[in-house]
């Protein structure tokens, strides 16, 4: 496409020089910040799922060694942790429609309001009825950004630094779970959830200051409204000008089809531009979350407890292992920028099965005067899954989706995340119970060594390429394995 076709595309070459002139108005910001700016908003929504995952673990201990309203027992305590990831799933496919119903941005508005609601029913909880609504819907909110916000910030960044933005997801989860362990080990659960309660706030007021997805303006048929929001984010250069084109010219494509109902983009799952990347992402996301990520942020005391015993402080070892998360999820930002998603997967994966084996064996023998040990390995755990394993399958859920179906798919995929997520937090304490420690933590190991085998041979490579490229490399049914798609 030309630069003239382009500017006809617009409406004229005079709308686009306007533009121009315009984006270089307040160019002293340069399209880095500007992006960063609108991953800002997006990254401190994850930041409130992260307070999500980790509040439970100073709730529960709380509610049991101070007695109150909200009564505490095995079934209870797995209740308020669960109740959170049970709506997660059906949060992933309203979020779906919702994100291209509405738009990106102003879904995340729409999100903000239950959140908000969500910690102000935890903080005013006077019985366990509203403790379980507030958890409700503050997990649901986390299950409707789950895959907005890979999505948005996917549309809004360029190749080379998507891949950073999108790792600072897992970054901003891990920061929410240490945050609220921090505030929770010195502060009551009512304080925490008041404090918790600011960042939705907070969160909206980001969002006035950066534009909608422009693929998402395109899609709707707003050129000159796309092209806008795109210059703004991306500048002028040759790269985003030729990106512009393609995304261009994939609406005139479009727009030359029939339209699809939402009926239509259900069947669609048979297309093998949409069903390859799906199959791919929830055998991912599976082979995360049963590796058992989110047991071990849900349970962080109980599982230090029954791990390492009475030798080391358990809240002092809950905060180093969040510490040791937080630290290798800024890792993870860095190296998913300089190194491909597969290499990243297969190292992860393999180590993460490593120490969870490790640990499982170590409990077994439990050799004499070496109770700092299971607790390396539980380091060695966090250290491995966070590097791989559990950024890449959100880094690459905003990348892999045509933009015809790209709320659908990842809406799918997220709610699988979320599924597991449920069956994971909810059995984890049945299964330490029934089958001890050993076994549930070799489970967690070889799912993750399976899962990492599976992925040898379907994960593709997607660092460095546009949105564009990706999706017409399904579409031709290149083959998936190696630095192709």
């Amino acid at each position: 496409m030309t630069n003239s076709s382009l500017g006809l595309t617009l409406g004229s070459e005079k709308k686009e020089a306007t533009l121009l002139s315009e984006t270089q108005t307040v160019a002293r910001f340069s399209p880095l910040w500007k992006q960063t700016l609108a991953s800002s908003a997006p990254i401190l929504m994850t930041f409130v799922s992260g307070l999500t995952s980790g509040y439970s673990a100073i709730l529960l201990p709380q509610l049991k060694n101070n007695p109150g309203p909200i009564p505490y027992d095995e079934n209870t305590a797995s209740w308020i942790a669960a109740i959170a990831a049970l709506p997660m799933a059906p949060g992933c496919l309203v979020s779906g429609w919702m994100m291209e119903k509405f738009g990106r941005k102003t879904s995340h508005f729409i999100t903000c309001v239950p959140l908000l609601l969500g910690w102000i029913l935890i903080a005013a909880s006077s019985n366990l009825e509203l403790m379980l609504m507030g958890r409700f819907f503050s997990g649901l909110c986390a299950g409707l950004s789950g895959p907005l916000i890979p999505v948005y910030i996917g549309e809004t960044t360029e190749p080379k630094y998507r891949g950073f933005f999108l790792a600072g997801v897992s970054l901003a989860i891990a920061l929410g779970i240490l945050v609220a362990h921090i505030i929770g080990t010195f502060l009551s659960w009512k304080l925490t959830a008041s404090i918790c309660a600011i960042f939705p706030v907070i969160t909206a007021g980001l969002l006035f200051l950066v534009p909608e997805s422009p693929t998402w303006l395109i899609s709707q048929g707003r050129i000159e409204d796309g092209a806008k929001a795109f210059y703004w984010l991306r500048g002028y250069g040759e790269e985003a000008k030729k990106e512009l084109r393609g995304l261009i010219e994939s609406k005139k494509a479009l727009d030359s089809a029939p339209a699809m109902s939402w009926r239509e983009k259900l069947v669609s799952l048979k297309n093998p531009e949409l069903i390859k990347p799906l199959v791919i992402m929830v055998l991912f996301f599976c082979t995360c979350q049963f590796s058992g990520v989110n047991a071990v942020a849900f349970y962080s005391i109980e599982i230090v407890e029954k791990a390492v015993g009475k030798g080391i402080d358990h809240y002092l070892a809950m905060l180093i292992i969040d510490s040791l998360r937080v630290v290798m999820s800024v890792v993870a930002c860095v190296i998913c920028k300089q190194y491909g998603r597969r290499p990243l997967c297969f190292i992860s994966g393999i180590w993460t099965s490593i120490s969870m084996v490790g640990l499982s064996m170590f409990l077994y023998w439990k050799p004499a005067n070496m109770s700092w040990l299971p607790l390396m390995f539980l380091m060695f755990y966090i250290c491995a899954i966070t590097i791989g394993l559990v950024p890449l399958p959100w880094i690459m859920c905003g990348e892999v989706f045509p933009t015809k179906v790209r709320g659908i798919g990842s809406g799918i995929s997220s709610s699988t995340t979320f599924v597991a997520f449920f069956i994971v937090v909810k059995t984890a304490p049945g299964l330490m119970s029934t089958f001890g420690e050993v076994i549930t933590f070799l489970g967690y190991g070889v799912v993750a060594l399976i899962g990492t085998a599976v992925m040898y041979f379907i994960l593709p490579e997607t660092k460095g390429k546009s949105l564009q490229e990706i999706e017409e490399r399904f579409r031709n049914g290149k083959k998936s394995v190696g630095p192709k798609v």
